[in-house]
């Protein structure tokens, strides 16, 4: 087994690794340090919580421990998809790198330019941004891309997903050609392959798993269910979510409940809320210290499960998570890998849910075609379809049969009437005139056709 030791990190580096309480290395680690600390360039593939982050931090705390940051001019760039991925990346920079004099700046939205732009004026060792602030603090004149030496772009593909790859390559193009660049992802898609292609200069490969497998520890399950009505769907998968959180309650030490849409997550948190379960949100559209301070709740075990949009599914590393739950079975197959990754961090077990309905069935299909594993599938009951109790279910729900004996959708209302009495209805009385109830005739007059009134034949006549 390779040590942290034998990977050839410096003194203070191995210091930070003991303290941070590090084992061994991840396979990733153990392949992708030593070339970094040569300075080769690097596509990492691997599955998510296998310690990527680690395998760029600690080689450029390495690289990086000499020398002095100028203002305005970061020595090292990496660049992040998300806020939340951002900011872990800047704590394990702070961690790895405690015991150095190495500088740090963190560029995300939601924060005030004027702190942001006080550490850059001070220059930094490294930078940590997404791609939109960075080429906003650019564009502003405040920062210089000239001095980079090291460029790592975590999560390529996410990137790929939420449309930076035009700022991508904009930043590529803005820095030194001589540059050392590091490429980490779980999937790599093709239009990754041409940038790496482009950006890239003989780079080494590490991949220590199939692109967009799942961690073995997880255990899969899809409950599925049919809705009543497909307006009523949402409401119905609520209940059954509230179902499954009391059924696992003892088993659950906290969960993070995925939904595709950032309204939903709001509607569910709601619901959560309203029926007495602890919990917390996050998504896009949320200020980033709102993000912030339901993260920290969670991570310190304050709020017990947490609902969020895909913007929790990359990069947030809380190793105790024992389950996920997709609320919503992801549109895109590649975003269950990354869902579920977030549970069985670390060498622990992890439990992955999807709740399904009939409509999801090509979605279940596509997730399985990915990883390459089949999800055990069980059909469980609607709450909402109980059976109606004896005196109401004959009045309320009896339905209207035709001559064939098929339902026709009405519903029969019991008579108010006691059996074998004839409905009689009111005679209705003629109050028109005398000369009015007379049988129109059938004379027609010249020049009017056969089609005249015949309140207009009994006045001529």
């Amino acid at each position: 087994m390779t040590t942290f030791a034998e990977l050839g990190l410096p003194t203070e580096t191995l210091s930070a690794v003991e303290s941070a309480g590090y084992g061994d290395p991840t396979p990733i680690q153990a392949q992708a340090i030593p070339c970094a600390l040569e300075g080769r360039d690097i596509i990492g593939i691997a599955q998510t919580g296998t310690g990527k982050t680690a395998s760029f931090t600690l080689p450029m705390v390495a690289l990086l421990s000499k020398g002095r940051a100028r203002a305005r001019l970061p020595r090292s760039v990496v660049l992040a998809p998300t806020r939340e991925l951002a900011a872990q990346v800047a704590e394990n920079f702070t961690l790895h790198s405690f015991n150095t004099k190495l500088s740090m700046a963190l560029l995300i939205g939601g924060v005030s330019f004027k702190e942001q732009l006080a550490r850059i004026e001070n220059g930094v060792d490294v930078l940590i941004a997404t791609p939109g602030r960075l080429l906003d603090h650019f564009e502003r004149g405040k920062l210089l891309l000239s001095g980079v030496q090291i460029m790592v772009v975590d999560e390529a593909d996410r990137m790929l997903d939420m449309g930076f790859i035009p700022d991508i390559e904009r930043i590529f193009k803005l820095t030194p050609f001589t540059r050392q660049t590091l490429f980490f992802s779980a999937t790599m898609a093709p239009e990754i392959e041409r940038i790496t292609g482009e950006f890239l200069s003989n780079p080494v490969r590490v991949e220590v798993a199939p692109p967009a497998s799942t961690v073995d520890k997880i255990s899969h399950e899809v409950k599925q269910f049919k809705p009543t009505r497909k307006i009523s769907a949402f409401k119905e998968k609520r209940a059954i979510l509230r179902n499954l959180l009391e059924e696992l309650d003892g088993k659950v030490e906290n969960a993070i409940i995925f939904c595709n849409r950032k309204n939903d997550v709001d509607i569910l948190l709601k619901s959560m809320s309203k029926h007495g379960i602890d919990c917390g949100a996050i998504h896009g559209d949320l200020d980033q210290s709102i993000r912030t301070n339901v993260l920290g709740k969670f991570r310190e075990g304050r709020i017990r499960y947490l609902i969020a949009s895909d913007v929790a599914a990359r990069g947030l590393d809380i190793p105790t998570v024992s389950h996920v739950f997709n609320f919503d079975v992801p549109t895109r197959a590649e975003d269950y890998v990354h869902r579920t990754g977030r549970t069985g961090r670390a060498g622990r077990s992890g439990f992955a849910l999807s709740i399904a309905t009939p409509g999801d069935g090509k979605l279940i299909d596509a997730i399985e075609d990915l990883v390459g594993i089949e999800l055990p599938r069980e059909e469980i009951k609607n709450p909402s379809m109980r059976p109606a109790s004896g005196g109401s279910a004959g009045r309320e729900d009896a339905r209207v049969e035709g001559p064939s004996g098929a339902a026709e959708g009405k519903i029969a209302r019991a008579s108010k009437k006691p059996a074998g009495v004839a409905s009689k209805k009111p005679k209705k009385v003629d109050r028109r005139p005398a000369a009015a109830r007379e049988p129109a005739r059938d004379e027609a007059v010249v020049g009017m056709g056969s089609h005249v009134p015949a309140f207009l034949l009994r006045s001529i006549q």
